[in-house]
């Protein structure tokens, strides 16, 4: 079990793991830049100098402003990007926001998956 953190802008929850967070957005939320640059933040103090993966989880709706993924990408460790869920829109909505993202983009359906990838793409970019 990692470092659970609750964003305090109240937008959601953010676990820590050695080499991968993932975050459960708020029913109804909308993942503005404000908002995105918390989520930076974190990444920055616990992942600083080392390789990870983004996840985010998404149990609930929400919105996610497509303007984040620009600076979301700027960060050198972020080596890769998952989006997990079941529900068909979350799918669609993340189908169209992987074309935003510079980096590997994945889709899963279940986050076991997404942690698999994510300890996979860590170790592959620490053998490089």
């Amino acid at each position: 079990m990692g470092k659970t953190i609750d964003i305090d802008i109240g937008i959601g929850i953010v676990t820590i793991h050695d080499n991968y967070m993932v975050s459960v957005m708020h029913e109804g939320v909308t993942v503005s830049v404000e908002a995105n640059q918390i989520l930076i933040d974190i990444a920055e103090t616990y992942f600083k100098d080392k390789p990870f993966i983004y996840i985010t989880h998404r149990n609930n709706s929400y919105a996610v402003d497509t303007a984040i993924y620009n600076e979301t990408a700027k960060i050198q460790n972020l080596i890769g990007f998952s989006v997990v869920s079941i529900k068909g829109m979350a799918l669609t909505n993340a189908s169209i926001e992987k074309r935003f993202f510079s980096k590997p983009f994945e889709i899963f359906e279940e986050l076991d998956e997404a942690i698999a990838w994510s300890k996979e793409m860590c170790k592959n970019h620490l053998q490089k």
